[in-house]
C-alpha cells in the first residue's frame, strides 16, 4: 500500500473510533475503577477503543487518539499541531514522548490479568526525525517484550504513513495488584 492510500485508511479509521466514541457517549475522564477491576487488560483496552469507558484528558491536550488494540500492542494516532512547538519552532519533544508512553503503556495494560495495575517506571525516548505541522498523522506503536508478576517490558515507534521512523522508546513498567 502507498503512502496516499495508508493516510486515507488511517484517517478513515480516526473517524471511526472519534464516531464510535461520539455515538456511546464517552468523554474524557478517568476509568471506572470498580468496573475495571473486574477486566483484563485487553477488555480494559477494547472498552476505550469502543468509546464505553472514557478517554484519556491528555488525549485531548495533545490531540492523539488510541486506533487499535491487541493483546500485547497497541496504536496510537496524532497530528502534529501548532500549539504543539517549542519555542523554536518545532514539535515539542514532549509531545513525542507522551505518545511513546501512552503506546507502550496501554501495551503492557493489555497484557495484565483482572485486578493487576501497572506504572510507568522508566521512560527513554530517542527523536530521530522532526515531525512537520503538514506532514500529516504519525501513529505510534507500542509492543509487549515481557509481562511478568512485577515488572514488563514493552518498546515503540512513532512512523508516518511511509514507514519513516521519527522516534522510538523503552519502557519498564511496575505491575502490582490494583486497588
Amino acid at each position: 500500500m502507498d503512502a496516499q492510500a495508508t493516510m486515507e485508511l488511517w484517517q478513515r479509521q480516526l473517524e471511526e473510533v472519534r464516531a464510535r466514541a461520539e455515538q456511546n457517549g464517552a468523554r474524557a475522564g478517568v476509568v471506572p475503577a470498580d468496573q475495571a477491576r473486574s477486566m483484563t487488560g485487553l477488555d480494559i483496552m477494547q472498552a476505550l477503543l469502543e468509546g464505553r469507558f472514557p478517554y484519556a484528558p491528555i488525549a485531548e491536550t495533545l490531540d492523539f487518539r488510541l486506533v487499535e488494540v491487541s493483546r500485547g500492542e497497541a496504536i496510537f494516532q496524532g497530528t502534529p499541531q501548532q500549539k504543539h512547538l517549542n519555542p523554536m519552532g518545532t514539535v515539542h519533544g514532549g509531545w513525542y514522548a507522551t505518545l511513546l508512553d501512552s503506546a507502550v503503556g496501554c501495551a503492557v495494560q493489555t497484557s495484565l490479568a483482572p485486578g493487576q495495575a501497572y506504572t510507568t517506571a522508566e521512560l527513554s525516548v530517542n527523536l530521530v526525525r522532526g515531525a512537520r505541522l503538514d506532514g500529516g498523522p504519525l501513529r505510534a506503536i507500542g509492543t509487549v517484550l515481557h509481562c511478568g508478576r512485577q515488572l514488563a517490558t514493552a518498546e515503540g515507534k512513532i512512523v508516518d504513513a511511509q514507514g519513516r521512523l521519527y522516534a522510538h522508546a523503552t519502557t519498564t513498567c511496575m505491575v502490582f495488584n490494583a486497588r
